[in-house]
């Protein structure tokens, strides 16, 4: 992958195991690692079917910015780290407001709010 990824970019990826069919997943390690030159990125995993679970699954609609074709929720409980060549590409991004709820929730999962 050619393009340099940052924080809140929504991607494809292939992870490994029950979860390795292509889907959409959100870049949430800093831009610091990847500016490093990191040959991994962490991600939270997408999925389109919904689960009421406010307190660790963001929605993101559908529309040109996001680049997803069915309104998915951000599995904030699905964190990966996986090798940058199993990213195929970006295909949008979350908004501000998506961000900053995704800082929050992240830190609600792994215990540090």
């Amino acid at each position: 992958m050619a393009e340099i990824l940052k924080r809140g970019d929504i991607v494809v990826v292939a992870a490994p195991g029950d979860y390795g069919k292509p889907r959409p997943a959100v870049v949430v390690q800093a831009d610091a690692l990847t500016e490093a030159g990191l040959q991994s990125v962490v991600v939270c995993l997408m999925s389109s079917a919904e689960l009421r679970a406010p307190l660790f699954r963001i929605p993101v609609e559908a529309s040109p910015v996001s680049g997803l074709e069915k309104t998915s929720q951000i599995m904030v409980d699905k964190l990966f780290t996986l090798p940058m060549e199993k990213v195929s590409r970006v295909i949008g991004q979350i908004t501000d407001a998506q961000r900053m709820q995704l800082n929050r929730t992240l830190a609600f999962v792994v215990g540090l709010g």
